[in-house]
């Protein structure tokens, strides 16, 4: 009895053994990344893990690197950004700002002021229709009658008469506020014609008229068409400098005056373009007229766009 139990011991241990093996051999099918895992899926007929093929590396900084989309580059601005040198009588100064990234340049001295005349009447009309927007009211047809003849026609009468409703030097205060401007203020005396502006801030009126701060979102598209209609004797400076085909969707604002007490003319130019604001201004002996200066706006323009001059 004795010899069968001991000659039954080497059967019990080998069974023992194969059941060990069989278990490690499964578990080894089981365990991620294990080559025999895929061959069991590809036996058992299951799917790989999603998103991952069984031969990929699993170290993530194997895998190929997605190469950046480059942001498409803007188109350059008509304008040279450099320093132009005109023989001209008296002081003249300009700038230019690029309305798609708020860079602005312009000559050396574009920070300087000067009185705006007729200029600033694109900011009389425009602070009018905000704050009438704001406060829920429509103007009335014979309102806006009014701010066409002050725009196009450059109507000193009704001017003066909305520059009394919007509170005179405040409506200046909200300008330079509004418009971030950093050289600019109210004349001394408190009228609009004597506003001190610079080339530089000039070219932030513009824009602050192109992106709707100026007169609101009800009235931006209303007032750049009335600036776009200046006719008559205003219709001079920075648009003529370009093709008569693309004067027509540039809009400005200028202004013109004899300057008695400083024995000097101030001549200034505001245009809004497709993409740009541009700003010039000239002063020069009060005894060469108005047409020195007009002619000298657009001659900058010029210059600054590299036509010959």
């Amino acid at each position: 009895m004795a010899r069968n139990r001991r000659g039954h011991a080497p059967l019990t241990f080998a069974a023992v053994a194969a059941i060990l093996i069989g278990l490690v051999l499964v578990s080894l099918r089981l365990l991620p990344g294990s080559p025999l895992a895929s061959a069991a899926a590809s036996r058992w007929g299951e799917p790989s893990p999603p998103g991952r093929s069984t031969s990929e590396p699993s170290d993530r900084s194997d895998r190929p690197k997605a190469t950046p989309t480059p942001s498409p580059s803007l188109d350059p601005l008509p304008f040279r950004d450099q320093q132009i040198d005109l023989d001209l009588k008296g002081w003249y100064a300009w700038s230019v700002q690029d309305t798609r990234t708020g860079e602005i340049f312009g000559s050396e001295n574009m920070d300087e002021t000067s009185t705006t005349a007729s200029l600033i009447k694109s900011w009389i009309v425009a602070d009018y229709l905000r704050r009438t927007d704001e406060a829920g009211k429509t103007p009335s047809d014979a309102k806006l009658a009014d701010a066409t003849r002050i725009i196009r026609d450059s109507d000193n009468t009704r001017a003066e008469q909305f520059y009394n409703s919007i509170g005179r030097s405040a409506a200046i205060k909200r300008m330079v506020s509004i418009c971030d401007m950093t050289d600019s203020s109210p004349a001394a005396d408190g009228g609009w014609s004597r506003t001190n502006l610079s080339p530089r801030d000039t070219t932030r009126l513009g824009a602050c008229i192109a992106d709707g701060r100026a007169a609101g979102p009800k009235w931006t598209k209303w007032l750049i068409n009335e600036m776009r209609l200046v006719r008559g004797a205003g219709d001079f400076g920075i648009r003529k400098a370009f093709p008569a085909a693309e004067r027509k969707t540039i809009a400005i604002k200028n202004g013109w005056v004899d300057r008695t007490r400083e024995q000097e003319m101030h001549i200034n130019c505001l245009a809004i373009g497709d993409g740009w604001t541009m700003g010039v201004m000239v002063r020069y002996p009060v005894g060469m007229g108005y047409e020195y200066g007009m002619k000298n706006c657009q001659k900058i323009t010029e210059a600054v766009l590299g036509k010959d001059v």
